[in-house]
């Protein structure tokens, strides 16, 4: 079983191992990381967490747990552009920064450890976690309680204000939603670093994981088109075509697919 099928049988499982699935993805691009050896290192993680937890319910122990992760160090990467480790599990461990998703995933596996009732949310811009019942959310950077017009504001900040809060920003993430973020950030950190085929593997891996939007297929046939693989784009220009429902972009899409055929054909 390769990595891919490895972090794919990890989502099939009851419940999914969302955490080993995403350290699968990291062997994609480190052969050498064992996960066994990374989830032992996070148990013990959990216990550090757990020691300093005060004595309160299972549903009150939310943001205790980010504010210890964050006492301990975890804090969000504030170089820019954000490199490929602030998204690989394992090196977001190692070195205490990451992106706000990464760090969000390891404070979920920590909860699951500690059977403390955390879930993800894919909230624009700024993936947030909340607990069961619980009438705010949280940041998984600091640990900060948001309302619904903290939310609004970041909403705001993240993505304009033209865009109106909906109930669909707050409902929890999948695993194979969250995992598809995951790779998209990859996708994108291997893209500024110019390695093209590492953001292949991301992009793949975005198309697999999820229904693709247009700009997924798009994003991969730019990468095609940099490897010089016509085919390729050829496949993704033409599958983009079949999502876009925007006119104006429908015409370019058809231009630059008869300009690629004539390539392809050429090869």
């Amino acid at each position: 079983m390769n990595s891919r099928q490895a972090c794919f049988a990890c989502l099939q499982r009851d419940p999914p191992a969302t955490f080993e699935a995403a350290l699968w993805i990291a062997t994609e691009h480190d052969p050498a990381l064992r996960p066994e050896l990374v989830l032992r290192d996070v148990g013990g993680l959990a216990q550090q967490v757990a020691a300093a937890l005060p004595g309160l319910p299972l549903q009150e122990l939310g943001q205790p747990l980010l504010r210890q992760l964050h006492d301990l160090g975890f804090h969000e990467e504030d170089h820019l552009p954000l490199r490929p480790p602030a998204a690989l599990l394992h090196k977001v461990l190692q070195q205490r920064r990451g992106h706000p998703l990464a760090l969000a995933l390891i404070a979920l596996e920590v909860a699951r450890y500690l059977e403390i009732p955390l879930y993800g949310v894919d909230f624009p811009g700024h993936f947030l976690l909340r607990m069961e019942s619980a009438d705010h959310l949280l940041d998984p950077v600091t640990g900060r309680r948001l309302y619904t017009r903290d939310c609004r504001d970041l909403l705001v900040r993240q993505i304009g204000a033209q865009v109106e809060l909906e109930a669909r920003h707050l409902q929890p993430c999948a695993p194979h939603s969250l995992l598809q973020q995951l790779s998209r950030q990859l996708r994108q950190t291997h893209l500024q670093d110019d390695d093209h085929l590492a953001a292949l593997k991301d992009a793949e891996r975005v198309l697999l994981l999820g229904p693709p939007s247009v700009a997924d297929h798009l994003v991969r046939a730019d990468l095609y088109q940099r490897l010089e693989c016509p085919q390729g784009e050829r496949f993704d220009l033409q599958r983009a075509l079949l999502l876009c429902d925007d006119p104006a972009q429908r015409l370019q899409l058809s231009q630059r697919l008869r300009q690629v055929e004539v390539v392809a054909a050429l090869h």
